[in-house]
Order: C-alpha cells, then sequence, then structure tokens
C-alpha cells in the first residue's frame, strides 16, 4: 500500500498532487486472492471528490483493522490504532 494517493486533476505544473487515489496489494496464504475488488466511483462531472479526488470506497483502516484481529490474531485495535 502506498503511503499516499494522487488526485485525478492536473495541478498548474501538469502535474498531480497528493491525493485520495490509491490501491492496496493483500498477500498470503489465507488471502482469497485471484480478484480485483473495487467500486469505480467514477470521474463524470460531479463526481470526484470536491472535484479533484476519487471519492472512497474501501477505508483502508478496515482491512488493516481485519488483518490485525483475523490473521494477526490481535483483538487490541484501540492499541494497534489509537
Amino acid at each position: 500500500m502506498t503511503e499516499f494517493g494522487r488526485r485525478v486533476a492536473e495541478n498548474g505544473s501538469a502535474g498531480c498532487d497528493h491525493g485520495r487515489g490509491t490501491s492496496m496489494l493483500c498477500m498470503g496464504e489465507h488471502v482469497d486472492g485471484g480478484r480485483v475488488l473495487a467500486q469505480w466511483p467514477g470521474l463524470a462531472p460531479g463526481q470526484p471528490y470536491n472535484g479533484e479526488d476519487l471519492e472512497i470506497t474501501i477505508d483502508y483502516r478496515d482491512v488493516l483493522a481485519e488483518i490485525v484481529q483475523e490473521r494477526l490474531g490481535n483483538p487490541n485495535l484501540d492499541v494497534v490504532f489509537p
């Protein structure tokens, strides 16, 4: 997982700034793989968040919480994620 996403709108120097669009890759023995989990939020006018970012559809913290609880056997999420 990258530590930052990218905006879908160009900035003034024809690049893109830090934003919310990103990806996460999970691997391991107990991962039900072979697929892409996504809910495409769309890029039509009015769909991007603040006109510049992809709308969040899957919260990365939900994925990490499941890994910590179920795969690492740590039920203390309030300690792991203060």
